[in-house]
């Protein structure tokens, strides 16, 4: 796995939700029980737990905003943690994640 393929799969998804709007976020994943905003930010908790594991830290929770339109952001954010910390076996797995995730979107 190259270290791309997680960048790529993280900015197909963020241009996929970069526009949305608070009512777009609020409504219910595909065939889920919860909300596309809750759907991301455990994507965001799961990459970051990734990221503490793989720098062999503590695992922190990452805070919910009020702004869900802040959830493209923080997604960045915590891949580009994990780009330069993880192996690329965990990177295939956190690339995996964001495109399972990209589609129940």
């Amino acid at each position: 796995m190259s270290l791309g393929e997680l960048g790529r799969a993280v900015e197909l998804l963020v241009r996929q939700v970069r526009h949305w709007q608070q009512p777009r976020w609020a409504a219910t994943a595909t065939g889920g029980n919860m909300s596309r905003a809750d759907l991301l930010h455990r994507l965001v908790q799961e990459i970051a737990n990734l990221c503490a594991d793989a720098e062999g830290g503590p695992r922190r929770a990452v805070p919910r905003l009020d702004n869900d339109l802040a959830l493209p952001d923080q997604l960045r954010v915590v891949a580009a943690d994990l780009i330069a910390a993880a192996p690329p076996e965990v990177l295939a797995r956190a690339a995996a994640e964001v495109t399972a995730t990209r589609e129940t979107l």
